[in-house]
């Protein structure tokens, strides 16, 4: 009797708990405006939390962004909107999705809908009114859970259930719910390698593997922000920890050839990778001593910016292949052609990679945050008024060969190797 008490009071402290932190993200977010603006429209308009945020609060996982359902249809959504001067605009309407935007922050609004034809890619929908029906078109249970705004929970999948016994069950058929759209396969292993308390069903994973071909079929895009979500530092951890979703993500990803270095990072190494971003945690996965980098890049849309950034450290690393220590002298070309986001990636990728801890790096790193890349002394003014140099191609020469001089002396030069260089 003891024990049933126990248990009963555990769940009744856990409801007390999501409730009570549902009731927050309400009150101390913009929520409640969306919240006010749907709920007001009319007598029988609806709209609660679904999916990400609620399974987060359960798990008490820090909420990063806030995804709503609605019984509106797409335009009843717009004219609530406007009727409360909420700016929106219209993501993907034809799906049935607006996102609302209230105090910079963003807020993903969604009819609920039944698929009528799907083809592993795109989905045909029908708008409805029934909730039930709409979990039922969701993959999961745990991404299944609806809540209003006071943390009154609908679970029609039992997915809190299943979220707090660390399962990861697909709803419906598993294998009829990954031909509906492939790229469950990937979301299952984040799942899994997150929540789940069990071994891997082998009946799932057959059926995940028959199904790996249909990775095609997505966009590049779609792929890569499923791979943005899984490259938190503790889900890649996870990742690594597990054969059988490390295989399968193996499959799908062939150029992430170093997730075994996730397996046991020291304390010091992992506060290095919690304070950097998706762009450094992928270079960490795909630079090697090949060209693997330079077709990962060639095969995913990364924005010219982040190409860049992997490609300084991938570079830097191939031409100093034998370089034994870093120093000011090595990164300073860097620091002033690249920038300071170069040169601190340059000196996180050393840091994590190599065997032994450097705190010579650390320190490298402390003194670029603070160093300003430098402005050279010498223009084209002083070499066209002291030396007598026109303009022209034997200015520009001079003077390139001044900045170069200048770099490699740490910032440093004197009127001796001014001259030198004018006059040789």
């Amino acid at each position: 009797m003891k024990s049933l008490l126990n248990k009963i009071f555990f769940r009744s402290n856990n409801l007390d708990y999501i409730s009570r932190n549902i009731k927050s993200l309400t009150t101390k977010t913009s929520a409640y405006k969306i919240f006010e603006a749907i709920n007001s429209f009319s007598s029988e308009s609806e709209i609660r939390y679904v999916g990400g945020c609620i399974r987060k609060i359960i798990s008490k996982e820090e909420v990063d962004d806030i995804d709503l359902a609605t019984n509106l249809d797409p335009k009843q959504v717009c004219d609530a909107l406007k009727i409360n001067n909420i700016k929106f605009y219209e993501t993907g309407i034809e799906h049935g999705t607006v996102t609302a935007i209230v105090d910079k922050q963003k807020f993903e609004i969604t009819t609920l809908r039944e698929d009528i034809f799907t083809d592993g890619r795109h989905a045909k929908v029908k708008f409805s009114k029934n909730w039930k029906e709409d979990s039922l078109r969701r993959d999961f249970t745990i991404n299944s859970i609806y809540s209003d705004g006071d943390g009154n929970l609908f679970d029609p999948n039992d997915g809190k259930k299943d979220l707090e016994n660390g399962l990861v069950v697909f709803i419906g058929e598993p294998d009829k719910r990954i031909k509906e759209d492939y790229l469950r396969i990937l979301r299952y292993i984040r799942f899994f390698v997150n929540y789940s308390k069990k071994h891997h069903n082998t009946e799932i994973i057959k059926k995940l593997k028959i199904n790996i071909g249909g990775i095609s079929k997505l966009s590049k895009e779609r792929l890569l922000d499923e791979l943005k979500k899984i490259s938190q530092l503790s889900t890649l951890e996870n990742l690594a920890k597990d054969k059988v979703s490390l295989d399968l993500f193996k499959m799908i990803f062939p150029e992430l050839k170093n997730l075994n270095m996730f397996l046991k990072l020291s304390p010091a190494k992992k506060k290095i990778m919690q304070e950097t971003d998706f762009i450094f945690l992928l270079s960490l996965m795909i630079i090697d001593t090949t060209d693997n980098a330079d077709y990962f890049l060639y095969k995913f849309n990364i924005s010219k910016k982040n190409q860049k950034r992997i490609k300084i450290i991938d570079s830097f690393f191939k031409e100093n292949e034998k370089l034994i220590k870093i120093n000011e002298r090595n990164l300073n070309k860097i620091f002033y052609y690249e920038g300071k986001q170069a040169v601190i990636d340059i000196l996180n990728f050393k840091l994590v990679k190599s065997k032994k801890f450097e705190n010579t790096i650390l320190e490298l790193i402390e003194l670029y945050k603070k160093k300003l890349v430098p402005i050279m002394p010498i223009g084209a003014d002083i070499l066209m008024t002291k030396y007598n140099i026109p303009q022209g191609q034997q200015l520009g020469e001079k003077l390139k060969t001044i900045e170069q001089e200048w770099v490699k002396n740490n910032f440093k030069i004197s009127d001796q190797q001014v001259d030198n260089i004018v006059n040789n």
